[in-house]
């Protein structure tokens, strides 16, 4: 329809959604094949305030692709139910207030969210029972999160550079290492936790923080890394700069 910035973005498990945030705070649906299929408008955390009081900062689909949590400025997260199929009523089925803004979202079962916010706290929106509990507290601020291919553990990263390492079944967190700038953008993949930023450089670590491989971008005239991504087997993964 126009040009428009686009805040924040996320792909359905199934591959059949994509939702992406526009400059109005709106959240647009669209298919497989990129074209526009459905459109809602987002809310502040309280009705007092203006749609102008908040931004929309992460998203993340349910892994079955029927619902989409919104993480926001003003300190909340909204989760979606939009249904199976096109054009059904989208309805609020949790809100969950935080300390700070929601940073970074995942969402790797069914009733667990992963929240990032920008105050360095980790924690984990419980959604049947509609609240929230703290996994660590760091002090900087989480920008990233990604989750290992076999649900196991996840990995976060934080303004400093720090990367850590969550593991579900001991509920014990670790610093990783620290990488060489604010890694915006990572990837959890079978092999690696794979890391980029603004120093133009992709840096695969082990899960001990062990440097395996680093492809170097910084000589030839290429933008900071903003986004990473792996595939649904952990095998590969594609990063994404300015404009290639």
């Amino acid at each position: 329809e126009r040009m428009a910035p686009v805040r924040a973005m996320a792909a359905s498990p199934n591959m059949k959604k994509l939702a992406a945030v526009i400059d109005d705070r709106s959240i647009v649906l669209f298919d497989e094949k990129g074209m526009q299929k459905d459109r809602f408008s987002t809310k502040p955390i309280d009705a007092k305030y203006s749609k102008r009081s908040y931004i929309v900062l992460s998203l993340a689909f349910s892994p079955d692709s029927s619902s989409l949590a919104v993480g926001q400025s003003d300190n909340v997260v909204f989760v979606y139910k939009i249904g199976a199929d096109w054009n059904e009523k989208k309805v609020i089925t949790n809100k969950l207030v935080q300390t700070a803004a929601v940073t970074a979202l995942s969402w790797p079962f069914d009733d667990k969210v992963l929240i990032g916010l920008i105050d360095g706290k980790m924690r984990v929106g419980l959604l049947k029972q509609n609240k929230c509990a703290s996994l660590y507290k760091t002090d900087m601020g989480v920008i990233a999160i990604d989750i290992s291919a076999k649900r196991t553990s996840f990995v976060s990263s934080h303004i400093d550079g720090s990367l850590i390492l969550y593991n579900f079944a001991s509920k014990a967190q670790e610093k990783m290492c620290t990488h060489s700038c604010a890694a915006y953008s990572i990837a959890f993949t079978a092999h690696s936790i794979v890391a980029g930023g603004a120093d133009r450089r992709i840096i695969c670590y082990s899960e001990n923080g062990i440097v395996q491989q680093t492809f170097d971008f910084s000589s030839v005239d290429e933008r900071e890394f903003s986004s990473i991504i792996a595939d649904p087997t952990g095998q590969n993964f594609v990063a994404g700069s300015f404009d290639r």
